[in-house]
């Protein structure tokens, strides 16, 4: 069988903290034509009723985490998890690797000069060999937390919690090869989305 030597398109891992704007960001390079793969999405995938990463977290945290229908309580999840740092470990441990093999795939499979892979725990996620360029989106904490509150329909406490399960501003800048500052100025950013896409383009030509 012949090998395939269609070169991979480069890989840009987009991440940030909760409530700093990936998803806004993401949506920008989508419009311009870059395929985004999501972590998240891919995570509702590998815990689909039914499959391998479901029952692996069934067998670890116990049937309490289904809802009626056995599809997996997000709510209930997510307050445990940020309540509990080793539940957290326990199941960023089972489902990270999954995950990154779906979305490591997906990439590889993907027919462009480059794409985005959304990985919004980049910092805590232990194989990043696959990505070759990180793009952090950052955001002020206070500003994130309000942002939170609002989207989630949550309390201070809850948002202040997540904020600090996360790794930290500075642990994610020690990772970042580009930045996006993502505050008060929508234009700012809009253009700096576009910089970075023409940069990009370069960039995978030149490889």
């Amino acid at each position: 069988m012949p090998l395939n030597t269609e070169p991979k398109p480069l890989v840009v891992a987009l991440t940030g903290g909760v409530a700093a704007g990936k998803t806004l960001v993401s949506d920008a390079f989508a419009s311009l034509g870059v395929p985004v793969i999501d972590a998240d999405v891919e995570a509702r995938r590998v815990v689909a009723p039914g499959s391998p990463g479901l029952q692996a977290l069934v067998d670890a945290f116990g049937p309490a985490i289904l809802t009626a229908n056995g599809q997996l309580d997000r709510a209930a999840m997510r307050q445990r998890i940020f309540s509990q740092p080793q539940d957290r470990e326990t199941l960023n441990a089972i489902l990270h690797p999954m995950i990154g093999e779906h979305m490591q795939a997906r990439a590889s499979a993907a027919n462009s000069d480059y794409v985005l892979a959304v990985i919004p725990l980049l910092c805590e996620t232990p194989r990043r060999d696959w990505i070759d360029r990180t793009l952090i989106v950052q955001a002020d904490p206070a500003l994130r937390k309000k942002r939170l509150m609002k989207r989630d329909s949550i309390n201070a406490a809850l948002a202040a919690q997540m904020i600090a399960a996360q790794c930290s501003d500075e642990d994610r800048l020690q990772m970042a090869d580009d930045l996006i500052i993502n505050e008060d100025d929508p234009d700012q950013v809009t253009q700096r989305i576009k910089h970075l896409h023409t940069f990009y383009q370069a960039l995978a030509s030149s490889r």
